[in-house]
Formats: C-alpha cells, structure tokens, sequence
C-alpha cells in the first residue's frame, strides 16, 4: 500500500512539472488552435521544451498504472489531488501567475473537500476499502461515451464563446471542465488497463486488453486531450485551469469508478457523510469559482503640466 502512495506523489510531481513546462512552452509559440491540429502539433513537436514536459506526463502516467493497482480508485484521486499545492506554487514561481483572493479560497475549499474524502478511507481487511479490478465493458462504455460526448461539447461551446466580439477574458473554467471529463474517462481507462496487467501471461493479457474498450478510449482521449489542453493552456492560466481539470477528473473517476469497478462506498455512517459532503462541496466550489478574468488596466500616465 505505501509504495502505491509514493508512486501517487511522484505522479504529482511528475504531471505538476510537466504542465507548467508545457505552458512555458505555449508561451512563446504562435497562437493553436484546435480547428488546426496537424499545425498545432508540428509547433509544440518543434519545441524541445515542450517535448520535455510531455515526457513528465508520460511518466506519471506510468507511475498512475501502478498506483491503480494497490489503491482503491478513491483513495488514488484524494493523493492525485494534493498536487494542486505544488502546481499553484509552480505556476507563481515559474510562470509569475497569481491566483486572486477568491480563487485561494476556492482552492482550499477544493482541498477541503478532498481531504474528506481521503478521510473516509479505510485501510483493507475486514470492513476496509478493497482495490477493484474489473468492470462490465457495457458499464464502462455507458459511462464514458456520455462524458466524453459532454467534453468535446463544452470545450466547442466555450471556443464558440471566445470568438465573440467584445468579450469578458475567460478564466478558462469552461476548458478545465471539459479537458477533466476527457481525462477522467483516461483515468478510468487506465485503471482498466492496469487490472489486465495482472493476468497470466504477456500474451493473455494483451489478448485481454485488445478486446476491452480501455485501449480504444485511452487513444480516443490521448488525441483530443492533447489538442483540447494545449490550446485551453496557452489561453489560460495554468494555476487556474489545471487544478478546475484535476478536481473534475478527481471526482469523475472516484464516483463513477468507484461505482463501475464495485469498489463499495463505506457502510460507516461517519466515513459515508465525508465522502457524500466531500463530493457535494467541491461541486460546489467548481460551480462557484469566477468565469471571467478582470480585464487588465491600463497603466496609469501622469500628464504633464505646462504652463501657459
């Protein structure tokens, strides 16, 4: 179990540092969009930055297959989201983004929310949280084609809205959203692809996965997620919109993987009001949080005085 927490916080780390070096990436190349993917990603594959922070994120990626394996799924996203701390912090530090007042507080309110979450764990055994390994292929498909449809939704609604005339800047609330449904179906993909893991044999589990839905939902949210969040990450900022994407895929993949893999909810009644209050206020707080950046004011001038 506690190896399964360290490859939990190296995750954080690992997706932590490589967002915030994509960003820098971003940063100084000409403006992507997602109506032009092959431009997009002959920018970003020129840009030896870049290149870096995407092997950050395939490393945690790796790490996150073997934290699946010991953790319950809801237990995984409670430590996953502790790196929102170190993110915000990066982003200060490496980016020079400040987070306003109000977005503090919603951030900790979010942390809040998780760490109940955490704390209506129970460690295995008698009465303890138990690690699922499979889910019904049709339970899995109705659970992610619906989201994945409501990503790529609102991610082309908030486009459609950045495009008017005489907009408010966007906080990028709307692309987090929608980049966290994508990757919480990837995240309950992987949890799928790590059970196949433990079957005996190379070739049994290959043959087992090939014929399950994870590979196919992990390309289909590898290739739109890696399109939608590049453009949502060069427009927005960092400190704001990955830790929105974090706690939408944090609470998708606890609730409904916790549901799909049979990983019970807690019969105590203590530990299930965490949960439950847990679940509600970070919704609540994501509903909550400003949609629209201040506009920035223009310096002030002082005239100069002549006299007559």
């Amino acid at each position: 179990m506690w190896w399964g927490v360290a490859a939990a916080l190296l995750a954080n780390v690992l997706y932590s540092g490589g967002f915030v070096l994509e960003k820098r990436a971003l940063a100084s190349l000409p403006e992507v969009s997602i109506r032009r993917p092959a431009r997009l990603l002959r920018l970003v594959v020129g840009s030896p930055l870049w290149i870096g922070g995407s092997l950050a994120l395939a490393a945690g990626f790796a790490a996150q297959l073997a934290v699946y394996r010991t953790l319950p799924i809801a237990a995984a996203q409670g430590i996953f989201v502790s790196g929102l701390v170190l993110l915000v912090l990066l982003s200060a530090r490496l980016l020079g983004e400040e987070t306003s007042g109000r977005e503090r507080y919603a951030l900790g309110a979010i942390l809040l929310a998780l760490l109940m979450v955490v704390l209506s764990l129970k460690e295995g055994g008698t009465g303890g949280d138990t690690v699922g390994q499979h889910a019904p292929s049709s339970l899995i498909l109705l659970v992610c084609v619906p989201a994945l449809a409501a990503g790529v939704w609102l991610y082309s609604s908030a486009e459609r809205n950045a495009r008017r005339r005489h907009r408010r800047p966007t906080t990028g609330v709307e692309y987090g959203v929608a980049v966290g449904l994508l990757y919480g179906v990837s995240s309950l993909a992987v949890k799928g692809v790590s059970s196949h893991l433990t079957a005996d044999g190379l070739g049994g589990a290959v043959v087992g996965l090939l014929r399950s839905p994870y590979p196919y939902l992990l390309l289909f949210t590898g290739v739109f997620g890696l399109v939608m969040s590049q453009a949502a990450l060069q427009r927005c900022r960092a400190s704001l919109i990955v830790p929105v994407c974090t706690t939408v895929t944090c609470l998708f993949t606890a609730v409904l993987g916790t549901l799909s893999f049979g990983e019970q909810l807690p019969d105590e009644p203590l530990r299930l009001a965490l949960r439950v209050l847990g679940t509600v206020l970070a919704v609540g707080v994501l509903l909550a949080m400003p949609k629209h950046d201040t506009a920035p004011q223009e310096p002030f001038q002082a005239k100069e005085l002549t006299r007559p």
